[in-house]
Protein backbone atom coordinates (compact mmCIF):
# COMPACT_ATOMS: atom_id res chain seq x y z
CA UNK A 1 0.00 0.00 0.00
CA UNK A 2 1.41 3.37 -0.98
CA UNK A 3 1.88 6.13 1.61
CA UNK A 4 -0.77 8.24 -0.13
CA UNK A 5 -3.30 5.39 -0.02
CA UNK A 6 -2.46 4.79 3.63
CA UNK A 7 -2.90 8.52 4.36
CA UNK A 8 -6.32 8.52 2.69
CA UNK A 9 -7.26 5.51 4.78
CA UNK A 10 -6.21 7.28 7.99
CA UNK A 11 -8.10 10.42 6.98
CA UNK A 12 -11.19 8.32 6.26
CA UNK A 13 -10.94 6.62 9.66
CA UNK A 14 -10.48 9.93 11.50
CA UNK A 15 -13.43 11.42 9.60
CA UNK A 16 -15.58 8.41 10.52
CA UNK A 17 -14.58 8.71 14.18
CA UNK A 18 -15.36 12.41 14.24
CA UNK A 19 -18.72 11.78 12.59
CA UNK A 20 -19.59 8.99 15.03
CA UNK A 21 -18.64 11.20 17.97
CA UNK A 22 -20.82 13.99 16.58
CA UNK A 23 -23.74 11.60 16.38
CA UNK A 24 -23.07 10.38 19.90
CA UNK A 25 -22.93 13.97 21.15
CA UNK A 26 -26.21 14.76 19.42
CA UNK A 27 -27.76 11.64 20.98
CA UNK A 28 -26.58 12.74 24.42
CA UNK A 29 -28.11 16.17 23.93
CA UNK A 30 -31.40 14.62 22.84
CA UNK A 31 -31.41 12.44 25.97
CA UNK A 32 -30.44 15.43 28.15
CA UNK A 33 -33.25 17.53 26.66
CA UNK A 34 -35.78 14.76 27.23
CA UNK A 35 -34.59 14.33 30.82
CA UNK A 36 -34.84 18.08 31.49
CA UNK A 37 -38.49 18.03 30.48
CA UNK A 38 -39.20 14.98 32.61
CA UNK A 39 -37.36 16.55 35.57
CA UNK A 40 -39.49 19.66 35.14
CA UNK A 41 -42.60 17.50 35.45
CA UNK A 42 -41.13 15.83 38.52
CA UNK A 43 -40.12 19.09 40.21
CA UNK A 44 -43.44 20.80 39.56
CA UNK A 45 -45.31 17.72 40.83
CA UNK A 46 -43.12 17.73 43.94
CA UNK A 47 -44.06 21.37 44.54
CA UNK A 48 -47.74 20.41 44.41
CA UNK A 49 -47.02 17.56 46.81
CA UNK A 50 -45.49 20.04 49.25
CA UNK A 51 -48.65 22.10 48.99
CA UNK A 52 -50.85 19.06 49.56
CA UNK A 53 -48.88 18.20 52.69
CA UNK A 54 -49.27 21.83 53.79
CA UNK A 55 -45.50 22.23 54.06
CA UNK A 56 -45.77 25.37 51.92
CA UNK A 57 -48.66 27.70 51.07
CA UNK A 58 -50.68 26.81 47.98
CA UNK A 59 -50.69 30.36 46.61
CA UNK A 60 -48.89 29.26 43.42
CA UNK A 61 -50.72 25.98 42.87
CA UNK A 62 -52.28 27.00 39.56
CA UNK A 63 -48.96 28.30 38.24
CA UNK A 64 -47.35 24.94 39.06
CA UNK A 65 -50.22 23.13 37.37
CA UNK A 66 -49.78 25.30 34.28
CA UNK A 67 -46.06 24.49 34.22
CA UNK A 68 -46.88 20.78 34.39
CA UNK A 69 -49.41 21.10 31.57
CA UNK A 70 -46.90 22.95 29.40
CA UNK A 71 -44.13 20.40 30.00
CA UNK A 72 -46.61 17.55 29.41
CA UNK A 73 -47.34 19.01 25.96
CA UNK A 74 -43.62 19.20 25.14
CA UNK A 75 -42.73 15.74 26.44
CA UNK A 76 -44.01 13.58 23.54
CA UNK A 77 -41.92 15.51 20.99
CA UNK A 78 -38.82 15.00 23.14
CA UNK A 79 -39.18 11.24 22.67
CA UNK A 80 -39.78 11.32 18.91
CA UNK A 81 -36.10 11.13 18.04
CA UNK A 82 -35.75 7.42 18.62
CA UNK A 83 -32.65 7.78 20.74
CA UNK A 84 -32.42 5.13 23.40
CA UNK A 85 -30.74 5.89 26.68
CA UNK A 86 -31.14 7.75 29.88
CA UNK A 87 -33.85 6.30 32.07
CA UNK A 88 -36.05 5.38 29.12
CA UNK A 89 -36.48 1.69 28.48
CA UNK A 90 -36.27 0.48 24.86
CA UNK A 91 -39.98 -0.31 25.14
CA UNK A 92 -40.68 3.41 24.67
CA UNK A 93 -39.90 2.92 20.99
CA UNK A 94 -40.83 -0.74 20.50
CA UNK A 95 -44.29 0.02 21.98
CA UNK A 96 -44.47 3.53 20.53
CA UNK A 97 -48.24 3.50 19.92
CA UNK A 98 -48.97 2.71 23.57
CA UNK A 99 -46.31 5.09 24.90
CA UNK A 100 -47.36 8.04 22.74
CA UNK A 101 -51.03 7.44 23.58
CA UNK A 102 -50.18 7.54 27.28
CA UNK A 103 -48.21 10.75 26.81
CA UNK A 104 -51.06 12.36 24.85
CA UNK A 105 -53.56 11.27 27.52
CA UNK A 106 -51.28 12.71 30.19
CA UNK A 107 -51.17 16.07 28.41
CA UNK A 108 -54.97 16.09 28.16
CA UNK A 109 -55.31 15.26 31.85
CA UNK A 110 -52.98 18.05 32.85
CA UNK A 111 -54.95 20.51 30.70
CA UNK A 112 -58.09 19.31 32.46
CA UNK A 113 -56.36 19.80 35.83
CA UNK A 114 -55.63 23.44 34.94
CA UNK A 115 -59.16 24.00 33.65
CA UNK A 116 -60.67 22.60 36.87
CA UNK A 117 -58.27 24.65 39.01
CA UNK A 118 -59.20 27.85 37.19
CA UNK A 119 -62.96 27.25 37.17
CA UNK A 120 -63.56 25.39 40.43
CA UNK A 121 -60.49 26.29 42.45
CA UNK A 122 -57.06 24.86 42.99
CA UNK A 123 -58.24 22.84 45.99
CA UNK A 124 -60.73 20.96 43.82
CA UNK A 125 -58.02 20.09 41.28
CA UNK A 126 -55.63 19.11 44.07
CA UNK A 127 -58.29 16.74 45.39
CA UNK A 128 -58.04 14.76 42.14
CA UNK A 129 -54.28 15.05 41.67
CA UNK A 130 -53.71 11.29 41.36
CA UNK A 131 -56.18 11.19 38.45
CA UNK A 132 -54.51 14.14 36.73
CA UNK A 133 -50.93 12.96 37.29
CA UNK A 134 -50.81 9.19 36.63
CA UNK A 135 -47.01 9.30 36.21
CA UNK A 136 -46.33 6.02 38.00
CA UNK A 137 -48.44 3.94 35.63
CA UNK A 138 -46.23 4.99 32.72
CA UNK A 139 -42.99 4.89 34.69
CA UNK A 140 -43.69 1.30 35.76
CA UNK A 141 -43.64 0.26 32.11
CA UNK A 142 -41.28 2.69 30.37
CA UNK A 143 -38.77 4.02 32.92
CA UNK A 144 -35.67 2.24 34.15
CA UNK A 145 -35.41 3.29 37.79
CA UNK A 146 -31.96 1.68 38.13
CA UNK A 147 -30.46 4.40 35.90
CA UNK A 148 -31.09 7.32 38.24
Amino acid sequence: MSPVTRMYGVVAMVTALIASNAIAADDKEIIDYREHIMKTLNEQSAALGMMLSMAVPDDNAIAHMEAIALAAKMAPKAFEPKVQGGQSKPEVWTNWDDFSKRMDDFAKKTDEMVRVAKTKGAATAMGNIIEYLPCKSCHDVYRDESKK
